[in-house]
């Protein structure tokens, strides 16, 4: 005798929430680690080393899942992600055999991805930007638009709950006086869609004057600038310690010897003192005052997408004696910037949906030079992170601890 059929009404259960990630530069190194570590985390093929919000402080801030992200950008190369991807792991940057293993992941991020604007502008005071040499001229407003456009796109076709863009271009040289960089028309377009924006460069973004009512007006989230990953990373800690143990540093310089996109950019010397700018003011920040020295960066091709830094540190210990610390970091920009990438973009789509807007001054913990007021040192700069963890929480109403940094409305 075959089964009645059941009277109880089938209902499917709905579908989870996804989210985006808009990656301005996305078929570069950070971008293309990021995207293919979110895959091989989110599908436990390796763990998330280096993922500051896959610790026990932050399980529950309600963050979105890593497998829940959608991946799209826009970037000025025609490289798709796969190859990218392939290069980055010939180079060991990426583990060998993943490339392969998130093919799909890849794929689907690199049909995401839309052309970019020029990276540079027709002249210092130019009122526009072309196409190309022969194109038709475009005003600011008009790239804006653009730019906007295809982020809003992006985020209607995948029925996302929400949106963050990141900036991980290259670095660009500081604009001439009035003049919107490259980098501050992605920042701007961001806030015309809606989105939470974080800059994890040392360019311009959001910085520029003008772009300062927009971005208090916008109702959104933000955080920056220039991620800090791994000279500055170390500055951020000695310097401290120096103070706190009333040593007087002298001097302190450093080298940087690195290759890959980074390299060739950072050849540059504007946009290399664009970089250093962030260096220098950690040290100012740590211990009241910029010690002499400076830091160097030369650009080293065979190097690719590893880089060596090191810094010669001079100090004075008691009745003067007359001391020298020196450090060497060896390792890849890309795989230490990818997890904090991931980590941003996580916790400013969480503090959209909690309502939390503004400069993120909580988030300084990732930036050599953060948006907003907070502490210099990195211990003080991760007691602050977890504050804002526990406001993320499910329990905490969207204004709780709201006067921590004055920073949200």
């Amino acid at each position: 005798m075959s089964a009645e059929p059941s009277s109880v009404p089938t209902t499917s259960s709905p579908a989870a929430p996804r989210y985006g990630v808009w990656l301005v530069g996305a078929r570069g190194s950070v971008a293309t680690t990021a995207v293919a570590g979110c895959a091989a985390v989110a599908a436990g093929l390796h763990p998330p080393t280096g993922m500051v919000t896959e610790t026990p402080d932050f399980a529950a801030s309600g963050l979105p899942p890593l497998a829940s992200l959608v991946f799209g950008g826009h970037d000025t190369v025609d490289c798709p992600l796969p190859k990218r991807a392939e290069h980055l792991a010939e180079g060991g940057v990426l583990p060998h055999g993943l490339p392969a293993a998130v093919h799909a992941e890849l794929l689907a991020a690199d049909r995401e991805i839309r052309p970019g604007g020029p990276t540079l502008r027709d002249s210092d005071t130019g009122p526009t930007l072309r196409d190309s040499d022969t194109g038709p001229a475009r005003t600011d407003d008009d790239w804006i638009d653009v730019f906007a456009a295809d982020i809003r796109d992006f985020t209607d076709r995948h029925h996302l709950a929400g949106t963050v863009v990141v900036n991980v271009a290259s670095t660009e040289p500081a604009p001439a006086a009035g003049a919107l960089p490259p980098s501050s028309l992605y920042a701007a377009a961001a806030l015309r869609a809606g989105c939470g924006y974080v800059n994890f460069t040392p360019s311009t973004g959001l910085h520029h004057p003008a772009l300062a009512q927009l971005a208090a007006e916008a109702g959104v989230p933000y955080a920056g600038r220039d991620g800090k990953t791994g000279q500055t990373l170390l500055r951020s800690v000695l310097g401290p310690m120096f103070q706190q143990r009333a040593l007087a540093v002298r001097a302190w310089s450093g080298t940087n010897l690195l290759g890959g996109g980074d390299g060739a950019a950072l050849a540059d010397p504007a946009a290399a003192a664009a970089k250093n700018a962030g260096k220098e003011r950690v040290l100012a920040d740590t211990l009241g005052a910029a010690p002499e020295g400076e830091v160097h960066i030369d650009d080293v091709p065979a190097l690719g997408d590893w880089k060596t830094a090191w810094d010669h540190i001079a100090f004075d210990g008691f009745l003067g004696s007359r001391m020298i610390l020196q450090t060497i970091w060896q390792g890849c920009d890309s795989a230490l910037a990818a997890p904090l990438v991931l980590d941003l973009a996580r916790l400013l789509l969480r503090a959209g949906q909690q309502g939390i807007t503004g400069p993120l001054g909580e988030l300084g913990f990732y930036f050599k030079d953060p948006v907003g007021d907070g502490p210099a040192s990195l211990g003080e700069q991760y007691t602050e992170l977890k504050r804002f963890a526990a406001r993320l929480s499910d329990t905490a109403r969207p204004t709780d601890e709201a006067g921590d940094s004055g920073a949200h409305r």
